[in-house]
């Protein structure tokens, strides 16, 4: 059985899946990451914060949407530890 890492909010603000609206997503489902890599950005009072992967893995499901308000520790990506 694998073991999966959720990935939460570690503050309120605005999740972003891309680094600017003409650019592709930082990540897809299936995709693999390294530690600390970039997943997402969220905006807290107009300052971004980039979410990074607390271990290496892939990516095995995105549950925040993009573009929208989070809450602190809202789940944001689930990642399966390789």
């Amino acid at each position: 059985m694998s073991k999966t890492v959720e990935v939460k909010a570690p503050m309120s603000g605005v999740f972003y899946r891309k680094p600017a609206p003409d650019q592709p997503s930082f990540v897809e489902v299936g995709d693999t990451v390294k530690k600390k890599q970039v997943l997402a950005l969220l905006e807290t009072m107009k300052v971004f914060q980039k979410v990074k992967a607390p271990v290496a893995g892939r990516i095995v499901e995105i549950i925040a949407e993009n573009e929208t308000p989070l809450k602190d520790e809202d789940l944001m990506f689930v990642i399966e530890i390789c």
